[in-house]
């Protein structure tokens, strides 16, 4: 059977109970929820889900539902950028699935929250209708504080929906790309510009590394310093070349690294020549691996 991946972030990051009440709907919907990861100092979650393209495309209105239902971004603070309740939406191809279908869906799924919801929705990565509003950190700039001035401009009406932010779920980003790896490096600092420091310095933005995006933020429960990071392909620069560029950059500040963390899940491929333990990488067990979730889940043999 055809096998989509998709990986919705919310932001909602504290209430355990309602990211677990949701994890569940989802199930009931159809998909298959290979995980769930939360962070109150991001003050996200994030939910990695497997299916068919109508059974995501029914999780996805039903998560969108919930999420603008509990969530009221007037009043959300957390370290992690946002425009949305339900920030983002992507979709990646994964057996017998091609980028195409992706980003049909991506489409599709888009113009359905906009006409249910009366949410904005911008198209992203592959789905992107314009060059400049391809890369997510473009449209998130600003956040959902600037977000009514942003779409004022020609260059930010959204793709779908209305031209204004909703009044407390703002506006979603859905689209299609490849598999990324969201990872994190702690640090045994409270100092944040440490990690500021440490994401100029390897993130590809920044004359860094390739298919690297890299923030600093604090971790208010647990009063140190991250560099937050998406690796857009594993194959061009994979983790353990991250953390060994993060452990010497920290060295050279006088900085010790605790341990890095994945939020979600990591293709078997990208620990390839390293080790968890090399890695420091916390709370890992094989089940971390994604071919292993989609074994267990019974969505592969």
């Amino acid at each position: 059977m055809p096998l989509i991946e998709c990986v919705p972030n919310v932001s909602e990051g504290r209430r355990a109970d309602w990211v677990a009440a949701v994890a569940a709907s989802l199930r009931r919907s159809g998909v298959t929820v290979l995980d769930r990861t939360s962070d109150p100092s991001h003050h996200r979650s994030v939910f990695t889900l497997a299916g068919s393209a109508e059974s995501l495309r029914s999780a996805v209105l039903s998560l969108a539902g919930a999420a603008m239902a509990a969530i009221d971004l007037r009043s959300h603070r957390g370290a992690h950028p946002r425009i949305g309740a339900l920030d983002v939406v992507p979709f990646v191809p994964l057996a017998g699935t091609d980028m195409a279908t992706c980003v049909a869906l991506a489409r599709s799924v888009g113009d359905a929250l906009a006409r249910t919801f009366d949410l904005p929705v911008y198209l992203y990565e592959q789905a992107a209708t314009a060059p400049h509003r391809r890369r997510l950190e473009a449209i998130r700039r600003g956040g959902f504080e600037g977000l009514s001035a942003k779409m004022a401009t020609p260059d930010w009406q959204p793709d779908f929906g209305p031209a204004t932010p909703h009044p407390s779920a703002g506006a979603t980003v859905v689209g299609a790309r490849q598999i990324l790896i969201a990872y994190n490096v702690n640090l045994a600092t409270s100092d944040v510009s440490v990690a500021t420091r440490i994401a100029r310095l390897i993130r590809e933005s920044s004359g860094g590394l390739p298919a690297v995006k890299a923030m600093g933020v604090w971790l208010t429960h647990r009063n140190l310093a991250q560099v937050s990071m998406n690796l857009t392909d594993f194959t061009v620069t994979p983790p353990a070349v991250v953390f060994d560029r993060i452990v010497a950059a920290a060295g050279e500040a006088g900085v010790d690294v605790i341990e890095s963390e994945l939020i979600g899940l990591i293709p078997a491929a990208a620990l390839h020549g390293t080790t968890p333990s090399h890695l420091k990488l916390a709370d890992f067990d094989d089940g971390r691996v994604l071919e292993t979730r989609l074994r267990a889940s019974g969505a592969i043999a």
